[in-house]
């Protein structure tokens, strides 16, 4: 029995050496090429390392220690992290095409399977991101049509708010059908019933989704992704809420193949088929239902829950800055009154909301790790060599927390966007949506929700917060891939 026993101490011994030595082989792969970083352990590589709740900060820290451009290893496969804006802005903007592809990130791959104009990459990628560029404009992205939508959504929503009757309540769904209605619009062609039982179903599944991508199981998830497919734990739960949200947008698709007429297209989903029509003979066209379906669930998940969350964080910062609420007041009554709609035209001339819109995204840094990027080709950059494939963090939140960029990052200080005279100052290293040839699909759009929804609420309503302001807490409930606030009530005084 010993020596069974020490054959089998000697046979585990022996199998461990070797995977120590071909994880260790692996991971000293492009030695000298790569930048230097902390030293990983075998097969977990650096994931002890870094806290899941707090991703950014891990890095952050590291960063410290070796420098604004360092490798990190998650498992055995490298990550090359940029921190600061000049490090950052020179990969994305300056060597844009060379960091333009779609870096490592199993879970969106799990659920995505490559397709759609987030995870795609290549040619696919291309196609996708072009014909949904073109089609935004067309529907009004930036242009007079989609403004009176958001006008409408927000009266709608102003409606709703005087409802509560000062009482308090939770902003989150009040938000979420509003913004989730104009995007509905563009890619669905019709808003839905703020009382729609189906409606509220899968904002509840998006509000969800986006709340567990930042948990601790789906960074374990993308750190480990073979492992923990056969694990049970919360990412388990995303993957059955995302195959119900996709299986909506399927069953919409279906409806538009039914009822479609090419000389009338209502909206996104009628533009794909018709593009899907013209080029089915075409071997390399990447038109096809699968393509339709995940691209539509992007731009539906994305632009429902980052641009409400963005104003449900908002509207909690201005109840602890009420100095900063009245000065929006001010600017509100002074530009556009009380009888009409506020306007995107009405930017020019409040360049002091403006700037507080702006600051609020700098703030909240939403997605402070940034959508992770890979380099297309064998990559020179400093005075180091970044092999083909190899994934990206370049760190938004290093950015919009650049002290170099910003005299004041930890403080929430419109004066950010503000010059000596007051006027609204553009500052280069504000890139809440990215930047480069990756930056988001929807910049455009949820700009102008933000300043449109806010403007709107805060010319009909004075915050009144239910809490002492000291207790008014801004930091995230979250902070892995994503930001997420405090739940929190709010009362709102009818002006």
């Amino acid at each position: 029995m010993e020596l069974v026993g020490a054959s089998i101490f000697l046979l585990v011994l022996c199998l461990a050496s070797l995977m120590v030595s071909v994880v260790q082989k692996k991971m000293k792969q492009g030695v000298g090429k790569l930048p230097p970083g902390p030293t990983g352990l075998p097969f977990l590589g650096n994931a002890l390392q870094l806290n899941s709740k707090d991703v950014f900060h891990s890095l952050f820290k590291l960063s410290e220690k070796y420098g604004s451009m360092f490798t990190i290893y998650l498992g055995s496969e490298p990550v090359v992290v940029l921190c600061g804006y000049e490090l950052v802005k020179e990969a994305l903007n300056d060597r844009g095409e060379e960091f333009a592809a779609r870096g490592s990130l199993p879970m969106l791959e799990r659920f995505n399977h490559d397709h759609g104009v987030i995870s795609s990459n290549g040619e696919r990628w291309k196609q996708l991101r072009r014909f949904s560029l073109m089609t935004l404009r067309n529907f009004g992205m930036g242009k007079r049509s989609i403004e009176e939508r958001i006008q409408e959504e927000a009266q709608f929503l102003v409606e709703e708010l005087r409802k509560t009757q000062e009482q308090p309540f939770d902003p989150t769904f009040f938000f979420s059908r509003s913004v989730s209605n104009v995007i509905c619009s563009v890619v669905f062609g019709n808003r839905f019933d703020y009382d729609d039982g189906n409606f509220l179903i899968l904002l509840n599944l998006i509000n969800d989704t986006f709340r567990i991508f930042s948990t601790f199981w789906v960074q374990l998830y993308n750190f480990f992704p073979n492992v923990m497919e056969y694990l049970p734990g919360l990412h388990k739960q995303l993957l059955k809420e995302v195959d119900q949200l996709q299986e909506f947008v399927r069953n919409r698709v279906k409806m538009h193949q039914e009822t479609l007429d090419p000389s009338s297209p209502r909206d996104f989903i009628d533009c794909f088929l018709m593009k899907m029509e013209q080029e089915k003979e075409n071997s390399l066209s990447e038109f096809s239902i699968e393509n339709l379906v995940i691209t539509t669930f992007d731009l539906f998940t994305a632009g429902t829950e980052t641009v409400s969350t963005t104003l449900r964080y908002g509207l909690m910062i201005l109840l602890k800055y009420p100095e900063i609420e009245a000065k929006i007041h001010e600017e509100i009554d002074r530009v556009i009154g009380r009888n009409r709609c506020p306007a995107i035209e009405d930017r020019s001339a409040m360049p002091y909301t403006e700037a507080v819109a702006h600051e609020i995204q700098r703030f909240i840094d939403i997605v402070p790790l940034g959508l992770p990027h890979a380099v297309t080709r064998d990559t020179p950059f400093r005075q180091y060599v970044i092999p083909k494939g190899t994934t990206i963090y370049p760190m938004l939140s290093s950015v919009l927390y650049d002290p170099k960029h910003f005299r004041n990052p930890e403080s929430f200080d419109p004066r950010h966007f503000l010059d000596a005279n007051g006027c609204f100052k553009r500052n280069d290293a504000f890139m809440p949506f990215s930047s480069g040839r990756r930056i988001c699909l929807g910049e455009g759009l949820a700009r102008m929700e933000i300043f449109l929804f806010l403007t709107t609420i805060l010319q009909n309503f004075d915050l009144k917060p239910i809490v002492d302001l000291k207790d008014i807490d801004l930091t995230p409930e979250t902070s892995g891939v994503s930001k997420v606030p405090h739940p929190y009530q709010l009362c709102l005084l009818p002006r």
